[in-house]
This record gives C-alpha cells, structure tokens and sequence, in this order.
C-alpha cells in the first residue's frame, strides 16, 4: 500500500511543469511600460510576474480561489504542549463549516470559498460540507513514538493532491493553505528544527499562547521527539511521519497538487510554512508555484520561510493560523492583476517617460 501513495506522490511531482522565465519577463517588460517609474509597485509587481510565470500567461484569470483547511489531532498534547485542550480541533472544524470562524469571515470578504477537510481528527465528523478523507484519529504522542507510518504520511500528502486534482477540474485557479489542529505548531516546530537545524529554542514559539512553564516542556517534548524518532532530514516524508501532522501533510499535498496543476498556492504562517519546506525538499521545482502571505509572530516562522527562499508580502502580528493571512493576500494577487490589465502605458496615456 505504501507503493500506492507513494506513486500519486511521484506522478504529481513528474507533473510539475518548469517555471515560464519568458512569460515572466513578457510581464515586466509591459510592467515598466506602465504609467509609473520602474518596480515602484514592488512586490505588486513581483506577484504579477510570479503569476505570468506560472500560468504561461500575461494576464491569468485567477477569479476562483479556494482556501483549503486541513484538520487534525496530535497525540503530543498529552504532554501540556497547549493552551486549550484536544476537543477544540472538533469543535472549530464544526466552526468552520458553520461559517463562524475568521478564515471563513476573511474568504468572504476575499470572494473565496473555504474547504475543510477532515484528515486525522480525533473524533467521528458528520457534516454536509465536510470534506471528510480521514488517514488517522489523531497522531500518536512523537514524544513517545513516531507520530505516524511511513504510509499514513504518504496517504495523507496524496489526499491534499487529489483534492487539489478535483478543485482544478472545477474551475479554481488560486489555493491558499489553511490548517486547524491543537498541538500542531508543536509538529511544525519539530519539522522546523530537522529541516532548518534550528534549535528547538529558536522554533518553539508560543502557538495558542503559552510561555514560560508551558513553553519549557513544549520545548523539552520536541527536543525528546527528535531524540527518540531520529528523522531523517534527507528524507522527508520521514520526518513528516515521525514528528509531523495529518493535516501538514496533507497541506504538502495540497502544495505539491498546486504546483501540479499549474495554480499559485498562497501559504499561510508557521505551521503551512513547515509543511512548505517540506514540500520544497519533496520537489523543489514547486518553489516557484509558492507565494508567502504574512509573517507571523511565531518565531521559527522567518527560519522556515529563509529555508525556502520566500518573502512575505504583509506583517500584521498575526499567530492564528487556519489559512487567515493566505486568504488576506488573495486581495493582494488581485491587486497585482488589476494593475497590470488597467493601468495605462506610458504610449496610450501620451505620458513622457523618464
């Protein structure tokens, strides 16, 4: 079975096509034609030229945009990693679907649509909306044994690429990566430290809002993790398996699947980060396809996002997390293409040019 996942994950990775240079330069060209002194738009115009690279075209419809949250339980919460206890992933997947949540507020304001995905939550799901595609009931405790099989992280990076697969056939364009799972930012912080070299010290922030006595054992649990599981940072579908999530996994997926197709994927904070560097290290020829949001207040954030080679458009001390910066970014993709379908050159407008 693990052959299995293994070959979506390799089919996908073969699909990723080589970043278009010419059609990102086709882009700035007409960028510095535009009615303003060059690169005075910034990361306006980066994005804009990212996206022409991307999709081959000057001017891409990227209207159909989706956030897609995945959602799962980690056994390291048995070692007070957390401010709030296991039985909240449920109840804020519930939330979500409801609508009640910030992403949910966030996408529609941004004309997005959020999709939920239950990949190892700890509980039985039943929802209309739900997107249920269940790998495991919550991960073991990584402080005691590896969070997961080999297999079950393969299975749950191919769920994201499947979802990724049906949401193109359905006209989306734009993904943006969202995550809700308690302890997760414990998962990330020890995909941090293996894939960055980061100390545990320098990745544990302080997730749903712990320091001190709280931070110091969650600190102590990824330090034991590592020590015990001892992931392999050349591999890392290892580490994913071994100190990882269901639902960053499946986020990997999810960018892989992106990437695949063609599609920009927007990545969130820390934990969609962790899992981006992962994706990275799976098939680096993904790099191009990703965009970061925001720059969160956890602090190994700005270390994943070096290890990957992206900059963050905003900084807006968020810490939240469940694809809320991805999807405050979509107005800034939007933004970019407006830009250069409106605005006049300088020949149309009759300006003189510096």
């Amino acid at each position: 079975m693990d052959n299995q996942w293994q070959y979506k994950v390799e089919q996908a990775v073969a699909r990723i096509r080589e970043f278009d240079h010419e059609a990102a330069e086709r882009a700035q060209r007409h960028s510095d034609s535009l009615t303003k002194p060059p690169g005075s738009l910034g990361k306006l115009e980066a994005i804009a030229c990212q996206l022409a690279g991307i999709s081959g075209q000057l001017w891409p419809d990227m209207s159909r945009k989706t956030v897609i949250v995945m959602a799962g339980d980690h056994g390291v919460c048995e070692e007070g990693v957390s401010a709030f206890p296991p039985e909240v992933t449920p109840q804020m997947v519930l939330n979500f679907l409801s609508g009640g949540a910030a992403v949910n507020v966030l996408a529609r304001q941004a004309g997005a649509d959020v999709i939920c995905v239950d990949v190892g939550v700890n509980a039985e799901l039943e929802h209309p909306q739900l997107v249920s595609r269940k790998v495991v009931r919550g991960t073991a405790n990584m402080a005691k044994q590896p969070a997961m099989s080999r297999e079950q992280a393969l299975q749950a990076i191919a769920v994201g690429i499947e979802l990724v697969d049906e949401q193109v056939a359905a006209g989306v364009r734009v993904f943006a990566t969202g995550e809700m799972g308690i302890g997760n930012t414990t998962a990330s912080s020890a995909i941090a430290s293996v894939l960055t070299g980061l100390s545990p010290e320098q990745s544990v922030g302080s997730g749903t809002g712990i320091n001190g006595e709280a931070r110091a054992r969650k600190i102590d649990a990824v330090k034991r993790a590592i020590a015990l599981n001892k992931p392999d940072a050349s591999d890392p579908v290892d580490v994913l398996a071994k100190v990882g999530g269901a639902e960053i996994a499946g986020l990997v997926g999810v960018i892989i699947g992106a990437a695949a197709n063609g599609c920009p994927v927007v990545i969130d904070g820390f934990i969609s980060s962790a899992a981006a560097l992962a994706a990275s290290r799976i098939a680096e020829q993904a790099k191009p396809y990703m965009i970061a949001s925001h720059l969160s207040q956890e602090q190994g954030h700005q270390g994943l996002l070096e290890a990957i080679g992206l900059t963050p458009m905003i900084r807006l001390e968020m810490r939240l997390g469940e694809g809320t910066g991805a999807v405050l970014s979509f107005h800034f993709i939007d933004a970019a293409l407006k830009l250069m379908q409106e605005m006049a050159t300088f020949e149309s407008a009759g300006v003189s040019k510096g």
